[in-house]
């Protein structure tokens, strides 16, 4: 029965590693990002945001449509969007918390805390990228 149990968990954890989606996994280096997934393919250039508690993994981009462009880069049905961060020049990909994306992912009015939480990380909150004119609510 034990190993019945011990092959079920590993069935259990594959399923739902490979049904998340790598931005705002954590991270301490770029390496630690998209596994997987073969990094030249991504529209932009991975990087790991240390500034982010435990790191943030995501990439750069200059279009929503950059982010989730590549097969298994994304959680298939949550928009992930592309924002400068904390005013900085440079736009990566994150995942979006506002409620209308909210809704199209089939979660309806959820709340974008729990949402944040559920879809993305137990520590995360839905707040603002800080990008000044192009800012945008994310899962951070």
């Amino acid at each position: 029965m034990s190993k019945w149990i011990s092959s079920l968990f590993v069935v259990g954890l594959v399923i739902a590693c490979s049904s998340s989606t790598s931005v705002g996994q954590p991270c301490t280096t770029a390496a630690d990002c998209y596994p997987g997934v073969d990094a030249g393919a991504l529209l932009g250039t991975p990087t790991c945001l240390t500034s982010i508690t435990n790191g943030y993994c995501t990439h750069t981009c200059t279009a929503d449509s950059d982010c989730c462009a590549v097969s298994g880069e994304c959680k298939s049905g949550y928009k992930e969007v592309c924002a400068p961060f904390e005013s900085q020049p440079t736009s990566y990909c994150f995942l979006s918390c506002d409620p209308a994306d909210i809704a199209a992912s089939g979660n309806g009015s959820m709340d974008p805390n729990s949402y944040c939480q559920k879809f993305g990380n137990s520590s995360f909150t839905c707040r603002s990228t800080g990008g000044g004119s192009s800012n945008v609510k994310f899962c951070g």
